[in-house]
């Protein structure tokens, strides 16, 4: 692990798709690599390449299950399969052939998700994935990383194909806030710690890290410290960092562009409530369908801001101030029996 944050609030100047595409043109490089697409090469970056090499990159259409088949096959024949398709698509629609032919088969694929939560934006409620990560985490032994920026995708995308096994990695497609310099370095399973602090630990994944820091600025303005990590990799999910956390802050918000139920949120309490039960807010989808709107919109309508973290970072602390006045010893009691 070997990064720098560098949030400055601003887009990159890259989209993400662009990014993507030449992350896949430099894996192609590898004779076994091969890419599969359900006709979404154009939107993701990945047509020009797939046109220069035919015989390592496949169009199979509007058919999700075939893609997860497909990759399995590969798989099983020795090559190194990425598929790729819209989030819901990668998930839901496939859900079976992912589960039986590539994790329960033991077959190593990279599954990519695009568009995940509300960068869907305009592609609408139909097109927008609040469960996927939700739906990955149930398969047993599957990877399941949720994108921050460009500098972690080029990052993390070619470690995940080196790995055994199912991976799924969800991202957007647009331009997204940068977070790290180029060039960072990130370790599947480790969380990576963005900002230090003391008083509340806001745990977040993919576009809700820069909505995390943002509120962590509110919050140092107004006299509280907080600590934010990034948990990019939702599982196998870094506990040993959220133990941590939780035991040098006492409080813990989550934020996801996701469901609550099922996604990071879930992932952290499962660690906390086994381990070092402390107070615990989510920042995420409540349980919600998507919609149709500008992604600005979509942030606002279903709480994914950062002025929503600093709500819940206010909450929690005190629920946190309450349990420490409960924990305290109470002098006057008489403690014989």
């Amino acid at each position: 692990m070997n990064f720098k944050v560098d949030f400055k609030n601003e887009k990159e100047k890259r989209a993400m798709k662009d990014v993507f595409g030449g992350v896949v043109a430099k894996l192609g490089e590898d004779p076994k690599f091969v890419y599969l697409d359900a006709d979404l090469m154009s939107s993701i970056g990945t047509k020009k390449w797939a046109d220069a090499h035919p015989s390592q990159a496949y169009n199979v259409g509007v058919s999700e299950a075939n893609l997860a088949g497909m990759a399995a096959g590969l798989s099983a024949a020795g090559l190194k399969p990425l598929a790729h398709t819209f989030g819901p698509f990668a998930s839901r629609r496939c859900y079976d052939q992912v589960f039986l032919s590539i994790a329960y088969s033991k077959n190593d694929v990279v599954m990519v998700g695009s568009d995940a939560g509300v960068t869907a934006a305009f592609n609408g409620g139909t097109h927008m994935p609040f469960e996927d990560m939700a739906l990955y985490r149930a398969i047993p032994h599957a990877t399941v990383v949720d994108v921050t920026d460009s500098a972690m995708l080029e990052s993390v995308l070619p470690k995940l194909m080196d790995m055994k096994g199912l991976k799924y990695i969800r991202l957007g497609r647009k331009e997204v806030l940068g977070v790290y310099e180029a060039g960072a370095d990130f370790d599947i399973g480790k969380a990576a710690l963005v900002k230090d602090g003391s008083d509340v630990a806001i745990i977040a994944s993919g576009i809700m890290v820069a909505e995390a820091l943002k509120a962590a600025a509110t919050l140092e303005a107004e006299g509280v410290s907080a600590l934010v990590i990034d948990m990019f990799t939702v599982k196998p999910i870094d506990a040993d960092a959220v133990i941590a956390a939780a035991q040098k802050t006492g409080a813990i918000v989550t934020a996801e562009n996701h469901n609550v139920i099922g996604g990071l949120g879930s992932a952290v309490a499962d660690v906390l409530v086994k381990n070092t039960p402390v107070p615990m807010e989510m920042v995420g989808v409540q349980d919600e369908f998507g919609q149709v709107g500008p992604q600005d919109f979509l942030q606002k309508y279903y709480g994914l801001t950062a002025d929503v973290i600093v709500e819940k970072v206010k909450a929690v602390l005190e629920r946190k101030a309450v349990q420490q006045m409960k924990d305290k010893p109470d002098k006057n009691k008489d403690w014989t029996y």
